[in-house]
């Protein structure tokens, strides 16, 4: 080969050394430095004009570890026996160090022919730090960092295994998060994460080390520990309970949520996870029948109670599919004019084998399940109906829960049931409760100003019974009060409640609001009704509940 061929050759070698990724070091059959590369410096920082060369590598690595360049536990002998090693390994597996500034180097030596061998250095830094994020992702909620589900179900048998004879028990506390829906309907998802980021913050901080703490999904969360008994285990939630029911500050504003929590005990023993869960849920569906901010512990009933809701619930299904359901009217009465002005459609469930179940055992059931929806639609539907065989003047009222006015869309889905049916909006009216208002959320709003708009009038029911129904007066576009029945019943005998009779009588006059009092059994009850100035009346005095066929005629000369 020609010099000019032979410097070609050299050129081009150091152009490819200058352009690896890698550092390199080629030693000699003497363990000494031939060639090493512009990367392989850079790697440990070492100076342009230092000689590296010529050396054995025992040098260059005591130089290195003197400079501190490794992590500690990175000795000289451990270098050389790593590499003795893995010169003559059969197989070649590249060995990780750790420097000191926190990288992560992968090395690797690949023997010549002839004696010596090449080392190459890649920095594999942010390789390890992606691996070691996807192996914590595994195991934690991406949101707020707790433990997930897999990694609950390794940190329950780790607690399982502890030796730890004065905590004979386990506990797993099942924990969902009140008013959490409304913050994130109101404030927007990001509120949402942030609270539940503080709310994950607060149980660490409010746990003991060894806990596990996870996040389950959606607003529900899970400790599970070592407890000496019961007590400590109830004690544990409500102190949860109470650190969660702190107001929190989100970018958004300050937001006030709470908690209700379930708690499942067993004593320790290798067992799976899911039935401890599973009964920690169940009591956690207990606790919030009872309300908010409460701690219920399992007992046997609750399963017996959970089968008996769950076949209900099927039971259910089925009779929207097989429309069980009916419509029974009571009428409400005009106390000036003395006739009927509206009918309430009031919905009974026609169970094959139990006969005519009421709605307060089934109505609740249905909210929770959602299937208030598909039944909210089809009584609306059927009063409509029924309402355009009675005279012009006769109002259909029909009472909308929650669940529905919170679904996004359903003042329009109102409309087209007038349009589908042909009844005038007029002629139609929403009874809504206080505690459809209570939580303000935009789609809410939204719904009852596309009611109110098109004409439909708007009642609020149960008035009275609530903390902040005066200033509902003032923000919704309420069009009717219904004063609960509990005043009329006490109003005989009882001058306070008379007097709040009437006064939201006043109210009603003094805002243009229809007044009308529920519960009049007694001809006494309607008079005094009517002496202090209530527009409308309705109970069984005047009627009760009872299907459109055996619905009196609607005779305007006809007076009570």
């Amino acid at each position: 080969m020609s010099n000019h061929g032979l410097a070609e050759q050299v050129r081009l070698f150091e152009a490819a050394l200058r352009n690896m990724n890698q550092g390199l070091c080629m030693f000699d059959a003497q363990s000494r430095l031939v060639v090493s590369n512009q990367r392989y410096r850079d790697i440990f920082g070492i100076p342009q004009d230092t000689v590296l060369t010529g050396l054995a590598q025992h040098e260059i690595c005591a130089e290195l570890v003197a400079l501190g360049l490794y992590s500690p536990e990175v000795t000289l002998d451990e270098i050389e026996r790593s590499t003795r090693v893995a010169l003559h390994a059969t197989e070649h597996a590249p060995i990780t160090r750790d420097l000191a500034d926190g990288r992560t180097l992968s090395i690797n030596y690949r023997v010549m022919e002839g004696g010596g061998w090449v080392s190459t250095f890649e920095d594999i830094t942010e390789q390890r730090r992606s691996a070691e994020r996807i192996a914590h992702l595994a195991h934690h909620d991406a949101l707020t960092d707790l433990a997930n589900t897999r990694a609950m179900r390794q940190g329950y048998r780790a607690l399982i295994e502890a030796n730890d004879a004065e905590q004979p028990l386990l506990a797993v506390l099942y924990i969902d998060l009140d008013r959490f829906k409304f913050v994130n309907d109101t404030y927007g998802h990001a509120a949402g994460d942030e609270l539940l980021q503080q709310v994950a913050a607060r149980l660490r901080k409010n746990t003991r080390h060894g806990d596990v703490v996870a996040r389950l999904g959606g607003d529900e969360f899970a400790v599970v520990q070592r407890v000496p008994d019961e007590a400590a285990a109830t004690a544990t939630a409500q102190r949860l309970i109470a650190v969660l029911s702190e107001p929190c500050d989100v970018a958004s504003g300050r937001v006030h949520i709470g908690a209700s929590i379930g708690v499942a005990i067993r004593a320790v023993q290798d067992l799976d996870m899911d039935p401890l869960l599973h009964d920690a849920d169940l009591a956690l569906r207990h606790a919030k029948t009872e309300g908010r901010g409460i701690v219920s512990v399992f007992d046997a009933s609750m399963s017996e109670a959970f089968e008996a809701r769950r076949q209900i619930e099927a039971e259910l299904q089925v009779a929207l599919a097989d429309e069980q359901f009916e419509l029974h009217y009571q009428t409400l009465v005009d106390t000036r004019a003395g006739h009927v002005a509206g009918v309430e459609a009031l919905v009974r469930w026609r169970h094959p084998e139990r006969g005519l179940i009421p709605p307060l055992s089934f109505i609740p059931i249905m909210e929770e399940t959602g299937l208030i929806v598909p039944l909210g639609r089809w009584v609306l539907e059927r009063a409509c109906r029924d309402a355009l065989a009675w005279p012009d003047h006769v109002v259909v009222a029909v009472n909308v829960s929650s669940i529905q006015l919170r679904q996004r869309g359903f003042g329009a889905d109102m409309l087209a049931v007038l349009a589908q049916t042909g009844l005038a909006a007029s002629r139609l009216e929403i009874e809504i409760t206080e505690t459809s208002l209570l939580e303000e959320s935009e789609v809410t709003q939204e719904n009852l100003a596309v009611i109110h708009r098109a004409g439909i009038r708007i009642a609020l029911d149960d008035f009275g019974t609530g903390y902040s129904s005066l200033s509902y007066l003032r923000r919704f576009p309420i069009d009717k009060i219904k004063i609960d029945r509990s005043f009329m019943s006490e109003a005989e005998t009882s001058a306070d409640a008379r007097a709040i009779i009437r006064a939201v009588a006043g109210l009603g006059v003094s805002l243009g609001i229809t007044t009308v009092v529920e519960g009049i059994e007694t001809a006494q009850q309607l008079a005094l009704a009517r002496a202090e100035g209530v527009v409308q009346v309705q109970g069984y005095l005047l009627s009760r509940p009872q299907p459109n066929t055996s619905l009196p005629e609607f005779d305007t000369s006809k007076q009570i």
